[in-house]
């Protein structure tokens, strides 16, 4: 089979994906729930960090982040100009791993990628399922260039902007959400973070001086606790408030450890957004992570297709829902994403 018919085949298949096709599956096996063990919380402010321990999943294996390969020029974020859907072309001979709630600054209107996806070295062009998290805006933005995207420093904020995102699959929820998030920024830090560029535009809210101030405060403290010596750390739990609200696990800690400014950057920005005046925090302890990451083991399991030899699976309960994005049907996991519903 030629190059180019295998690249059809798997374009092929993530447009299967924007039709939201979902394939039944059988009931949790004991893959299902990581073997991870629960590290010692930092935290700051009303936000508590727990790292999680445990063994990788691609040994070896050195995959760069969609930040990383922006910035070494590794990759294209094409625009399409259609809103679901932008096109990614890895033109260099490393991995690079797109995780979804990506957003992604330029092009038509700022987006966010809407799987996880691994984009092979010297990949072609390869279609993605994206939403705007920038309504009004269908034209160049400054010196920016409209047919593709320049950065991507930023993460989607909250877990109703990404259940809206990877769940739900609706714009409308996106627009609202990233409309909350705005508000809820402005109103904690008394100051109007949406931008005069482009009052819509989340990413442009995230870059606001007084989030960049916060982010940077928060960061001094946290970020150095994930040190050199913690060399077996694929992921992170979060509390907000006393609350438990996501966790992700990652393939390796390499990448984990590539992916941590941005995981922690979104963080500190959600504690903000959610932040509540002279409310006494709870104190969360390591056996309420643990019980957390199992708690959805119950849930109803379901299956998507998201590309050539990558399926993502749902497992959802009343309370929380898992985003599981595997290398194959029953191959390695590259993420697995916990969210409180």
């Amino acid at each position: 089979m030629s190059a180019a018919v295998r690249v059809h085949l798997a374009s092929l298949a993530f447009v299967f994906l924007g039709c939201g096709a979902l394939l039944a599956v059988g009931p949790p096996d004991r893959q299902t729930q990581p073997g991870v063990r629960v590290g010692a919380a930092c935290a700051h402010d009303n936000l508590t960090i727990f790292f999680l321990h445990g063994a990788d999943q691609l040994k070896g294996r050195q995959i760069l982040t969609l930040e990383e390969a922006l910035k070494q020029k590794k990759i294209i974020v094409h625009e399409t100009k259609t809103v679901r859907q932008l096109s990614l072309e890895n033109v260099s001979t490393q991995e690079v791993f797109i995780q979804a709630g990506d957003i992604v600054k330029g092009g038509q209107q700022d987006r966010v990628l809407a799987i996880d996806m691994l984009v092979p070295p010297k990949s072609g062009k390869l279609p993605i399922t994206s939403f705007c998290v920038e309504s009004g805006r269908w034209s160049r933005r400054g010196t920016e260039t409209a047919d593709r995207f320049s950065a991507s420093p930023h993460a989607l904020v909250g877990n109703n902007l990404k259940l809206a995102t990877r769940k739900d699959m609706d714009q409308r929820k996106v627009w609202g959400n990233v409309s909350r998030v705005q508000d809820a920024l402005s109103k904690n830090l008394k100051v109007q973070v949406r931008s005069a560029r482009s009052r819509s535009s989340l990413q442009l809210s995230l870059e606001h001086k007084k989030i960049s101030e916060a982010v940077e405060k928060a960061t001094q403290k946290l970020q150095p606790r994930l040190g050199a010596k913690d060399t077996d750390v694929i992921g992170y739990a979060v509390a907000i408030n006393g609350k438990l609200v996501s966790a992700d696990v990652f393939a390796n800690a390499d990448l984990f450890r590539r992916l941590w400014p941005k995981l922690l950057r979104a963080a500190v920005i959600e504690a903000i957004a959610l932040k509540k005046e002279k409310e006494k925090i709870p104190e969360v302890k390591a056996e309420a992570v643990t019980a957390f990451l199992k708690e959805v083991a119950r849930g109803k399991k379901t299956g998507k297709i998201l590309g050539k030899d990558l399926h993502e699976q749902q497992q959802e309960t009343a309370k929380n829902i898992l985003f599981e994005t595997r290398l194959k049907k029953d191959g390695p996991v590259l993420r697995r994403s916990y969210l409180a519903k």
